[in-house]
């Protein structure tokens, strides 16, 4: 049970990191529309960076001994760690294997997601269409792991999906006052949403493997690790792994990256001066860099804010809690968005837009309705 100071910092991180970062994302995507990769790039390396000390220890693995305990026999007892010069890695609750499947699947929906907003998708059907993820977890779920649906759930599931669908049509509609220019961009309106839809195919196979991988390998853990409160966070290891594990795959995306931070040192640029008091005020010193590295750094800062928030909340509150909190957050965004930088809403947009929230929310409910079922039965 989480207790209030934890309540009030998790949804600060998650609010606060995840929303801002939404603003940023659109303000560097609406210029540099194919800054994607270079994007991913650097929220990867700085969560890899951020969790990074909490892996390494200077102690040995713990060993046993064995004592006497009298004539009849003996007894084990840990020994004390060994301090060590070299820092190594702490023992991993999972093995590598399924790491490196996950990080494969995250690594390239997370590349897809981003890519995207180069083929003119606006940040508001992006939130939308992402939200819909729930219709391709049944799928998936009802096929490979035989789970089965209530009635509300099948219901949302199809209130999300009509959602997505009047979403998608409302901004794929050419501008009345441009139409022949605006023509051409509908095949590529019709590719990007293609490039969504098979992220959110691959983050439900994402969300089968790491259930799976739960069930394997953390959860057996979870005791141990209750008894043990020196021990690291399973989310803390899990978000280590599952991004620095996939720093090595953007190296086949060099060129795009270097190409895309050319392109961005060419922004105008933005005089950073420094503290107004100590030693260098007399001079009134200050840095000269491009405004777009200004949001870059806030984007990939407010990531590491968001998504150690996110892991946070999932490894201490159940899922039904994480989703309808997840889902208020995007509802947020989409309002920060549309607030921040206009021109994108509807009534077509705000219908679809609300199916898809009120769907989520009866899917989650209808979720925590069978489980009390089964309880009772």
């Amino acid at each position: 049970m989480l207790s209030l100071s934890d309540w009030i910092t998790t949804l600060s991180l998650v609010f606060g990191g995840c929303c801002s970062n939404a603003i940023t994302l659109e303000h560097i995507t609406s210029r540099y529309p194919n800054a994607g990769v270079l994007i991913t790039f650097f929220q990867f390396l700085i969560v890899s960076l951020y969790g990074l000390p909490k892996q390494f220890t200077f102690n040995d693995p713990p060993e046993s001994k064995h004592t006497t305990n009298g004539p009849n026999g003996t007894m084990s007892a840990p020994t004390t760690p060994r301090r060590r010069w070299i820092p190594r890695l702490k023992n991993r609750k999972v093995p590598l294997l399924p790491y490196f499947i996950q990080v494969a699947l995250f690594f390239v929906l997370s590349t897809l997601n981003n890519a995207a907003f180069a083929y003119h998708i606006p940040m508001t059907v992006h939130i939308v269409f992402r939200s819909g993820g729930m219709i391709i977890n049944m799928i998936l779920g009802w096929i490979f792991t035989k789970k089965r649906y209530t009635a509300r759930q099948v219901v949302s599931v199809l209130v999300v999906t009509v959602g997505i669908i009047i979403t998608t049509l409302s901004a794929s509609k050419p501008k009345s006052h441009a139409a022949e220019v605006d023509t051409p961009d509908v095949s590529l309106y019709a590719m990007g949403i293609s490039i969504l839809g098979l992220a959110l195919v691959l983050s439900g196979f994402l969300g089968l493997i790491q259930d799976w991988v739960f069930a394997r390998y953390i959860a057996p853990a979870q005791a141990e690790a209750a008894s043990n409160p020196t021990g690291q966070s399973s989310w803390q290891e899990n978000m280590f792994y599952l991004h620095s594990l996939a720093l090595p795959l953007f190296y086949f995306s060099k060129d795009n990256i270097s190409m895309e931070l050319t392109r961005m040192s060419s922004s105008p640029p933005v005089l950073l001066s420094l503290p107004q008091s100590g030693p260098l005020a007399p001079y009134g010193a200050g840095l000269l860099v491009p405004s777009i590295f200004v949001y870059l750094l806030l984007n990939t800062c407010t990531q590491l804010v968001c998504v150690v928030g996110v892991n946070r909340l999932t490894g201490r509150v159940s899922s039904l809690t994480v989703t309808l909190i997840l889902t208020v957050r995007k509802a947020i965004s989409l309002l920060l968005s549309v607030a921040f930088y206009g021109g994108q809403g509807n009534t077509e947009m705000w219908a679809g837009a609300g199916l898809v929230f009120i769907g989520t929310i009866g899917y989650s409910t209808g979720s925590k309705s069978k489980d009390q079922k089964e309880k009772k039965d």
